[in-house]
């Protein structure tokens, strides 16, 4: 899967602040991600992200 630092994933499960929106701030073997709905950061498997997302968008389609 190819993704770039700046774009919108929506995951399969939703944060717990109610948010399944998550922008990509880093890629490698590890992604880590922020929250839309919160701003909490997570740092997550490349494998376990690539099987969760749902949808991929560019930023400035917000």
């Amino acid at each position: 899967m190819d993704l770039k630092v700046g774009e919108i994933v929506k995951l399969k499960k939703q944060h717990p602040c109610g948010s399944s929106e998550w922008e990509i701030l880093r890629v490698g073997m590890d992604f880590r991600l922020k929250c839309l709905g919160c701003g909490h950061q997570v740092m997550l498997p490349r494998k376990q992200v690539e099987k969760s997302i749902k949808q991929v968008r560019k930023p400035e389609e917000r």
